[in-house]
């Protein structure tokens, strides 16, 4: 499951990122909301998926409350998921 969480915490902060430097940008300067919903609903399906295996692998790997509390707060800071999935894949070893 760490290689599943780390594809998503990835494309949560790709779409993201996209969401913030790309889609909001369009909308707000040149007035073409084109990706706005596009890129929400999957940045939105992604943030929400993310909270859910954050919730599944802290119970799993038994995460001690300070990273579990850091890997939430990834979710809504741009880039900070992807510190969270390196961190998942230092600590996973060799198992996957």
């Amino acid at each position: 499951m760490n290689s599943f969480f780390r594809i998503i915490a990835h494309l949560e902060g790709w779409s993201y990122l996209i969401l913030l430097l790309i889609a909001m940008p369009m909308k707000y300067i040149w007035s073409n909301p084109s990706l706005i919903r596009p890129v929400g609903m999957a940045h939105g399906l992604l943030f929400v998926l993310y909270l859910l295996l954050v919730f599944l692998l802290s119970r799993e790997h038994k995460w001690d409350k300070k990273f579990t509390l850091f890997a939430y707060a990834a979710a809504f800071l741009p880039i900070a998921t992807f510190i969270v999935s390196n961190r998942v894949k230092q600590h996973s070893g060799t198992k996957e």
